[in-house]
Formats: C-alpha cells, structure tokens, sequence
C-alpha cells in the first residue's frame, strides 16, 4: 500500500508529483499514473482533494472508482478510453466524488498522455482540483464554459508544455534549464512575447535569465525579496500572480510598469519556482494582445512551474555536489608537481564536462634517489566522490611504496591488494614507469591500463607495447599478483607519454583507433612540452568531453657527458621470493632490450647464483645492479652488493655435495669475474662480452 505522499514507481523524465505549495494554494493536487503497472500515485493534496483518508487508498487506479458514483465513473472510464484510443494528447472532464459525509463535491481532472516510440501510452501525469466554487451555480460538467478556445489551440498550447517538461527532465546544470527555456523558446510559443526568470539568492532575486520582448527586458538585474515587484511578490507569498490588464499593470505595480508599459505589455503571469516547500526562483511571463486567463491556461502554467522548480532544484543540487566533487578530487591531486633534475615534466587534468560525473583519475612525480624518478597514471572505476577518494587513497599508497625502494612490480602488486583489502567493490588501472634519468633506463608496469606512447626527439611518435596484469583490486582478488616488468631505453630529447582513457575514447568508437587518432596529434604536436599538453587537452574536449582526462608528459634533457648504455639497480629482501623472482625477471627484460638476447641465460643464471648465495650468507638485504659497460668490448655486469665483509671462496663440493658450486658456476658462465669491499660490505660480481648496438 502506498502511504500519502510516498513516492511512487516511476519511469525516466518524471513528472514532478512531489507536494507543491503552489497546487496545495490553488486547491489542486497531482497525479501520475503508471499504465504498465495500473498504480496512480497521488500527492498529499490529491488525496485531500478526493477526500481520502491516510491508509485508504491503496494505489492502483481502478479502486478509486468506488468514490465515484457509478455513473461518473463511467463517465470518467469513457473520457480517458477515448483519449488514449484516438491518439489524444492530453484530456480534461468534471466528475463528482462522493466524500465521506455523504456529500458530492464537484472536481477537475487534466491528464497529458505520455506515449513511447511507438505511439503506445504507457503513462498519465496531470492535476486534479476542487471545482466546486466554479461550478456552485450549474448542474452539469457541459454547462461549464470552457473559455472560447479551439480543440486545436488546447492542443498546440498542451503539446508545449509536454515538450519542455520532457526537455527539462535531461537537463543537469541551470544553464540547461535555461537553454531548454531559451533554445525551444517553447514558453514564447504559448503566446508569451517575453519572458525572465529570476533565481532567490542570500534573501535576493537574481535576474540570470531575460526572453525578447522587442529586446533586453528592461528590469533589474537584481531585486530584493520584498521589493514592490511582481516576481518578489510571488516568491513571498508562494502564490502565482496573474495581472489581466494594463489597468492592474499600473496600478498595482506602478513602478514596474513606468519601465515596459511602453512596449504595448497588457497581461503578465508571475509564478514561483518552488522546490521541497521553499521557493528557489521566479517565472516572469509577458504578453501583447491579451486580456485575463482561463482556468485552463492557469492550470498549464502553474504546471509548467511546478516542472520548472523541479528542475532547477536538481540542477543546483547538481551543481553543488559537482563543485565539493571537484573540490576533493583537486585536493587529492599533487599540488605542485617537484623539479625533476635530469627531466622536464608537463602535466594536465580536464573534468568531465557532464555535471558531477567527475572520476577517479589521477598522476603523481616522485623524485626517487640515485637520479631516478617514477611517474603514475591510474584511473578508479566510476564517476562519483567515492571514486575521487579511493584514487586520493592509492596515489599515496603508490607513492609511499616507491619512497620505500620497492621494485616497480612489487609496489603494484602491494597497491593492489591495499585496494582489495580497503572497504569498496572499485578495482583502478594504473601504469607506473620508474626512470633512471642518467642512463634512460625505465622500467614500466601496467595493471590493465593504456600502454604509454614514446615520442622520439625528431618529433616521431610510436605506441609503446608494455605487457600488463590485472587492474589495481583484481589481481588480488584472483591471486594474480605477478606483474611483468617492461624495459626500454628513454634517449635524450625522447618523450614519455602517460594518459587515461579520456584522451582517446569516443562514445561507440573503438580503442585501438583512438591510440591511433592521439599518436598522429602527438606526431604533428608541437615541440614545446607545455604547448603539446595543451594541444591533447583541446583535443580531448573535441572528442567528446564526456570523461575525465589524465596526462603526464615527461622528457629526458640531454647531457653533454657520455653515459653507461644502462643501469637497472633492485633491492631484495631476505625472506621475499617474490622479489627474488622479480630481480630474475628484471635483469632477463633488461638483457634483451640491451641486444644480447644470446647471452640471456647464461646472465640470469650467473645472477641468480650470486643473489642466493648473498642472502643465504649474510643477515641483511642484497642489492642487485645490472650494468652496460662501454669501453673496447661492450660488456653487461652483474652487481650483487650486501653488508657482509666475509669475501666468498670457492671450495670442492665433492661428488655428492649439494652445495659449494655456486662460484664454480660463476666462473665457468662469465668472461670474468671478482669480490670488491664496499664500506663494511662487499660486492661480487660478474661481467659478460655482448655484442656492440648498430
């Protein structure tokens, strides 16, 4: 059973049946009628109006029949049939309703039909009011005038009112309320010659809106409350003011009418936009040629602001949950974005354009020791404040693990499972690149995210394939926690392109074409790091404008030095396999991008070796080094450094030992090899002739 004033099933675009002090004022109720469902909801004053009592009615159509006499039902039955079987837009009849005391009371209905695409009703919405006081003097509906209006200019004026009301059911900013009124221009087709309306601000009307009438509406830009206008009136009273005449014109608001009377006004309708009991604004119409209001016209413009109001409170409700959205996402991103010694860095973020469909997307600089620096781009699933505050929860997480020293795969896998263990359903993309700016080594992990685009320094540009995991959350709920880790080499002048999906998804268009579309506008872009930021952003605003976008630009300065081919330097744990494994897989990605793919085996194995034997012998971590040394050979050295000073030795492991034979394989595997002292520690290492680089 549906309650008084309970909201009822209702379908996109709904017309707003939530009690109005306007139709309560005015002796009116409203109704919307679900005709898949056969349940009509009824607003408070409705159910005054038909003298139904709390918990009386139950909600479906057909039982109010049984407050009707059988002949007016019938009647009734027979009105609505014929206007959903003809194709009608819209019906109006009296009927009577029998009240509890016995009595009947004379009462209207108005109903606009609501049909699909193809031409089937499927909805009523509409007023029912008390006629007693109009009808107190005639026995039947039929010798009720109706004002001398023609079927089809009821129609016309109906057809109106319907099609704003559905326009202003997709708006979601006050601007789109305004441009449905100003764009349609549908209310001055209802005979208005023009129009303003006037929003209540700090106890003021702010004129934000003015329609022609033969040019600007010479009005104030801002009145006060009580202020002896028309507008300021209806917003004090809550009641619609309907001036007949130029004759009420002038007398009843003689200051107003020294500024338009002018302009040949003889009637105006002023209504209040009232939202939640309290008005919101001002509806100001004006008309040449016209002299009093029907009952009809009344009731459709009373409507019309009752959607109006309806409208404009979601529209700032809209507006302001945007700007704390934006607010906190803003808060959540870096301030400022730190000098990067050895890099120039460019990065941008452009809201939605939508509302308060703002997202989860994010990037972050983090300066790193030893002339390293990572570079974060990520994007949590939705668009709403919480998406914001996860991502503000992760950007630090993904920072505090780099600072910590962790491997770039490591510090995704612990990202993820932070997110799988914190309270939300949402799972993030992420990309993060780790740089060594004196080599231009970069290692990159991708968790389900775009692959990066390098642009090289004579401006041509290239995706840039980095095999990936699982987005941030999914990897941790299937226990898929092994992120590969790319290798490649960032020259000088080359440039790192890191984004989200706002740069190059198109609503219906496919992914793989806009990567296409944004390397072509980085490949023509200009050579100006902050001047190709702002060339992407305008682009993506061209595109569609309908997602956040995220971007981060970074590009190697050149040195005047030479430099070492490479460096890929990674800390290990005792006690942490995963980090062992991801050392492994580290210095086998490196091997092959450095060209000595042939060597790869015999490298990882000779590496592994010393990493074991390090951390099976000292207490504390190892640190692992992989090097290309340029000099008469091309060589790849392997470092594996830790805080022992006992040197290694090698020793006969005999012939069923199962240990000692590290070292022999050692030195059987590189071309050479020897133990250095660093500080209290030591370094063991290993070096291998690799083909020269064309």
């Amino acid at each position: 059973m549906i309650e008084r004033g309970a909201k009822a099933p209702s379908l996109p675009g709904d017309w707003p049946v939530h009690p109005d002090p306007v139709l309560a004022l005015n002796g009116m109720g409203s109704f919307d009628w679900d005709l898949d469902s056969g349940r009509l909801h009824l607003d408070d004053q409705g159910h005054e109006v038909l003298d139904l009592r709390p918990g009386e009615y139950d909600g479906v159509a057909h039982s109010l029949s049984s407050r009707l006499p059988p002949n007016e039902a019938s009647r009734l039955d027979a009105v609505v049939s014929k206007a959903l079987k003809t194709g009608a837009e819209n019906y109006g009849t009296y009927f009577r309703v029998r009240r509890h005391d016995g009595s009947l009371r004379w009462t209207h209905a108005q109903g606009y039909i609501r049909r699909d695409e193809a031409g089937r009703p499927r909805r009523i919405f509409g007023i029912v009011r008390d006629a007693t006081e109009e009808l107190a003097d005639k026995t039947t509906p039929r010798e009720r005038t109706r004002e001398a209006v023609s079927g089809d200019e009821r129609r016309r004026r109906t057809s109106i009112v319907q099609r704003v009301t559905a326009a202003l059911a997709h708006a979601r900013t006050v601007q789109d309320v305004i441009d449905v009124l100003e764009d349609t221009r549908g209310l001055l087709h209802t005979g208005a010659a023009g129009l303003v309306m006037g929003l209540v601000e700090a106890g003021r009307i702010n004129l934000v809106w003015r329609g022609p009438v033969g040019g600007d509406m010479p009005d104030a830009t801002l009145l006060r409350t009580d202020s002896p206008y028309p507008m300021s009136e209806v917003v004090r009273t809550l009641k619609p003011r309907f001036v007949e005449s130029p004759e009420e014109f002038s007398s009843a608001y003689p200051l107003l009418w020294q500024r338009f009377g002018h302009l040949g006004i003889t009637a105006g309708a002023y209504l209040p936009l009232i939202a939640q009991a309290r008005p919101i604004g001002a509806l100001g119409l004006l008309y040449h040629d016209k002299f009093g209001f029907s009952q009809e016209e009344r009731d459709l413009l009373v409507a019309l602001s009752s959607s109006i109001g309806q409208s404009l409170q979601r529209a700032m409700f809209f507006e302001q949950e945007k700007d704390l959205a934006e607010s906190l996402q803003q808060a959540m991103l870096p301030r400022t974005i730190p000098e990067v010694p050895g890099a120039e860095v460019a990065v941008r973020y452009r809201s939605a354009a939508l509302g308060r469909d703002i997202g989860g997307d994010w990037y972050d600089v983090i300066p790193l020791p030893g002339d390293r620096v990572g570079v974060v781009i990520g994007d949590v699933q939705g668009h709403d404040t919480h998406a914001a505050a996860v991502m503000g929860q992760l950007r630090i997480v993904l920072r505090a693990y780099a600072m910590e020293g962790h491997s770039p795969a490591a510090l995704m896998a612990r990202a993820s499972v932070f997110l799988h263990e914190l309270d939300t359903e949402r799972f993030a993309t992420c990309l993060y690149a780790e740089v060594d700016l004196a080599t231009g080594i970069a290692q990159l992990v991708r968790a389900g995210h775009l692959d990066p685009l390098l642009r090289h320094a004579d401006g041509a540009c290239r995706r840039l394939p980095v095999e990936g995991g699982l987005p941030l959350g999914l990897s941790a709920e299937f226990d898929q926690l092994a992120y590969p880790v790319g290798i490649m080499e960032l020259d000088p002048g080359e440039t790192l392109l890191l984004c989200t999906d706002g740069l190059v998804e198109k609503p219906g268009g496919d992914l793989d074409d806009g990567m296409q579309n944004l390397t072509a506008l980085v490949d023509t872009g200009p050579g100006d790091l902050a001047g190709l930021a702002d060339r992407l952003c305008v682009a993506a605003d061209e595109l569609s404008g309908r997602d956040d976008v995220a971007l981060l630009l970074l590009r190697r300065r050149g040195v005047d030095a030479p430099q070492s081919g490479g460096r890929l330097q990674q800390h290990i744990e005792p006690g942490d396999p995963d980090a062992f494994h991801e050392a492994r897989h580290m210095i086998r990605a490196a091997v092959h991008a450095w060209g000595a793919a042939e060597r790869t085996d015999e490298i990882e194995l000779v590496a592994g070796e010393l990493i074991t034997n390090s951390l099976t012998h000292t207490e504390g971590p190892a640190i692992v080094t992989l090097r290309v040394l340029t000099g008469l050979d091309r060589r790849l050295r392997v470092e594996v450094e830790d805080g022992s000073s006992a040197l290694p030795r090698r020793r006969d492991a005999g012939d069923i030992g199962v240990s000692g034979r590290g070292l022999l394989l050692v030195d059987r595997m590189a071309d050479v090899w020897g133990v250095e002292s660093r500080g209290s520690g030591k370094c063991v290492w290993g070096e291998f002739v690799v083909p020269r680089r064309e």
